[in-house]
C-alpha cells in the first residue's frame, strides 16, 4: 500500500507542476522561461520520482514519467472544460516524438 501511494503521488507531482508553473514561466520570461521550466520542473520531478524513489516500478515494464504527465494534463484539461479535440494533434505529435526518440536511442544504446 505505501508503494502505491508514493507512486500515485510521484505521478501527480509532475503534471501538477507543469500545469501550475510552465505557462507562467514562459509568459513572464519568454522562450528562456520554457527552457528554465524544462530544467527546473522536469529535473526536480525526475529527481523526486527516480532518485528518491517516489515511483515504484517492478518487472520488465518500463514507464516513463511522460505517461504520467500526459494522463494528468489530459485529466486536468477535461476537468477545466477544455476541448479534447484541440489536444489530438499534440497527442499525435507526442507519440511520433516518442517513437522517434526511442528509435534514435535504440541505434546507439
Amino acid at each position: 500500500m505505501p508503494l502505491m501511494i508514493s507512486t500515485f503521488a510521484g505521478g501527480f507531482i509532475f503534471p501538477f507542476l507543469i500545469r501550475l508553473l510552465w505557462g507562467k514561466m514562459v509568459e513572464n520570461w519568454g522562450p528562456i522561461g520554457g527552457w528554465m521550466a524544462a530544467g527546473f520542473i522536469v529535473g526536480t520531478t525526475w529527481t523526486l520520482t527516480h532518485g528518491v524513489g517516489l515511483i515504484f516500478q517492478s518487472g520488465g515494464a518500463w514507464v516513463d514519467q511522460a505517461f504520467g504527465a500526459a494522463a494528468g494534463l489530459l485529466a486536468a484539461s477535461a476537468v477545466a472544460g477544455d476541448s479534447f479535440g484541440k489536444s489530438v494533434p499534440n497527442i499525435i505529435f507526442a507519440i511520433i516524438g516518442g517513437i522517434l526518440g526511442g528509435f534514435i536511442l535504440s541505434t546507439f544504446l
